[in-house]
């Protein structure tokens, strides 16, 4: 029998940018969470694109370098019919000294629908939807050590679809799950994003990291704090590893890789303490051997490859809803297939 429509397409939300995931209510985030669940739905298609945003054009801003992030955007633009720009900064007017601004300024010339941005400086999104200078819907895909809306997103995705079902999250947030975010917080984007969005989920987060990489002022964020990565895995539902962002370190935060991963690595010994349910989290690239081992990294109870092909979900999701896509581009059931 053919599945019915959502009504969550009849009502979006009334949002005009995603700058960060503290900015969600619960309703709003839950609604990407369902909407990207009709976004999967695409990827079983023998054709898996929708008309919903054809004739709309949509520009790659990024000025750090990135891969998955980058190329999630793309695919998920195209899926939704979308003309695609790329932008990078290497090899553009930016290294000759163009400023933001007038990069903004060119890209509203050329009539862009929207812009998602990464970019290395924490409130440069925040700064260009907010500048008058672009008439666009502007999407955070990570600005320095602050925000990543999308990857928070794509991560509460997994753990729904594991912990509560596919089917039967529809709907439901995470209240009451107990989530673990371990490694390097200082210098995390995702961290900041993932406690933000989880605590709005009704979750119950704690950072497990060593006292060199907890930022300032972290007894004001919604989450519990801990230095001891054993006493929190019995009792935690997911856990997510960090990679040591050694490229944002300008000075020495532990003694040696030896012992932090000795402290603070996942191995399949300490997996094993984990509930039977629980599942591990890593929002990439991994550096195995260091925070996780190849054997975890490689084991069924690890979402890392399932987050990367639910990001496009959640990518499709936030720019169908941004961009006000018609009800009847909805990704409904094939009937044919359902028959069948």
């Amino acid at each position: 029998m053919p599945r019915k429509p959502p009504q969550t397409w009849r009502n979006p939300p009334m949002m005009r940018h995603l700058i960060s995931a503290a900015d969600l209510t619960r309703d709003e985030a839950v609604l990407i969470l369902d909407t990207a669940e009709e976004m999967a739905r695409v990827a079983d298609r023998p054709i898996k694109k929708l008309p919903a945003l054809r004739g709309r054009t949509v520009c790659n801003l990024f000025f750090e370098d990135s891969t998955r992030t980058r190329i999630s955007f793309e695919a998920a633009e195209k899926r939704l019919s979308a003309d695609v720009i790329n932008f990078a900064a290497k090899g553009s007017s930016v290294s000759k000294g163009e400023s933001l601004k007038d990069t903004a300024q060119t890209l509203e010339a050329m009539g862009v629908d929207a812009v998602v941005i990464r970019h290395g400086a924490s409130g440069a999104p925040y700064r260009l939807a907010n500048s008058g200078w672009i008439d666009a819907p502007v999407i955070n895909a990570g600005d320095g050590t602050h925000q990543h809306p999308t990857q928070a997103l794509l991560d509460a995705f997994t753990m729904r679809r594991r912990l509560v079902g596919r089917d039967a999250g529809l709907g439901q947030d995470l209240a009451g799950r107990r989530i673990t975010i371990v490694g390097d917080v200082l210098h995390s984007r995702v961290a900041r994003s993932n406690v933000d969005l989880l605590h709005t989920l009704g979750a119950e987060v704690t950072l497990v990291a060593p006292p060199t990489l907890v930022p300032v002022g972290v007894e004001t964020w919604p989450c519990e704090v801990s230095y001891d990565l054993d006493s929190t895995l019995t009792k935690s539902d997911a856990v997510m590893m960090l990679r040591v962002q050694r490229e944002r370190m300008n000075a020495a935060f532990f003694p040696t890789e030896r012992e932090y991963s000795r402290r603070y690595g996942l191995d399949g010994e300490r997996m094993a303490r984990m509930p039977e349910h629980a599942v591990v989290m890593h929002p990439g690239p991994m550096v195995r051997g260091m925070e996780i081992t190849a054997e975890v990294a490689d084991s069924p109870r690890c979402t890392v490859i399932e987050q990367v092909a639910n990001g496009v979900s959640i990518r499709m999701a936030v720019l169908y809803l941004l961009l006000g896509g018609n009800e009847s581009d909805a990704p409904t059931t094939n009937t044919r297939t359902e028959e069948k």
